[in-house]
């Protein structure tokens, strides 16, 4: 069933034009230098320091790393992130 669920989200984003971040379920990053991140289609929050902030994808992780990091906003599939942010890695666990 997985399969066809993909098919069908591939093909509605070729012909119909849809983005990608909404019919793949992937993550759309917005940065602000390095700042700010706003991030849209997480899964949930894992883990959250001044230093880290780890979050789950529908495919993996996204892995934030920084200094003075804030939560200043987090919604359920929504996070706004303020800090000096210094790396950001896709994890695939």
């Amino acid at each position: 069933m997985k399969k066809w669920s993909g098919k069908w989200r591939k093909f509605a984003t070729g012909v119909l034009d849809l983005p990608q971040d909404l019919t793949m379920e992937m993550p759309r990053i917005t940065m602000i230098g390095q700042l700010q991140m706003y991030i849209e289609n997480h899964r949930g929050v894992l883990l959250f320091s001044n230093q880290e902030l780890r979050l789950l994808l529908t495919k993996g992780q996204l892995l934030v790393r920084g200094e003075n990091l804030v939560i200043r906003m987090i919604l359920p599939e929504e996070v706004l992130l303020e800090g000096i942010v210094n790396q950001v890695l896709f994890v695939n666990e």
